[in-house]
């Protein structure tokens, strides 16, 4: 009889693919790996969609992403890890929210499972297929869960609402130059 059983292999599964995908699209943002545009690309982009400043607001997802996927991945610092991906995905789900929920359509799906997932699995923790486990859960405490997800959703509602109210001044400026002209 061996000392893991299914669930950590079930928990193995889940952070290496959600840790994976996460890793890769902050790699994405921070390098240009994978097609992406890189911090300079990538700022440009999230400038566009109101995210400012865009590098460094490419850099903090990218960070969230590449950092906390890999972290997952690994089952390394797991309540951080996984409040700092769902934050980012929660970031990227209010750009794709307008869209609906597909995304085939452009909707926030992708994202809200990401995020879900990442979320799902710092709640969980990593299992015992773990670094967070080899090392007896140092960076694994209970108190760390609530902290994590606190730090997190505080900046993550800072940054969507600034981000919001940005959106707002732009479309409301746009809507005055139509009167004046």
């Amino acid at each position: 009889m061996t000392c893991y059983d299914r669930r950590d292999l079930g928990l193995l599964l889940l952070r290496l693919g959600t840790g994976g995908v996460l890793a890769a699209h902050g790699a994405q943002k921070l390098f240009g790996w994978f097609g992406g545009g890189g911090i300079e690309g990538t700022g440009q982009f999230m400038e566009s969609i109101g995210y400012a400043p865009g590098r460094t607001s490419a850099m903090a997802a990218g960070l969230a992403e590449a950092g906390g996927g890999t972290l997952l991945a690994l089952g390394l610092a797991t309540p951080a890890a996984g409040a700092a991906a769902a934050g980012a995905m929660a970031g990227a789900s209010a750009v794709h929210a307008p869209n609906g929920f597909f995304n085939q359509e452009g909707g926030f799906e992708y994202a809200a499972s990401l995020g879900l997932t990442a979320a799902g699995l710092a709640v969980t923790g990593p299992g015992r297929l773990s670094l967070d486990h080899a090392l007896g859960h140092t960076v694994n405490r209970g108190w760390m869960l609530p902290v994590a997800f606190a730090v997190a959703a505080a900046a993550t509602v800072v940054t969507v609402g600034a981000r919001s109210r940005r959106l707002r001044r732009s479309r409301e400026g746009e809507q005055e130059a139509l009167f004046e002209e």
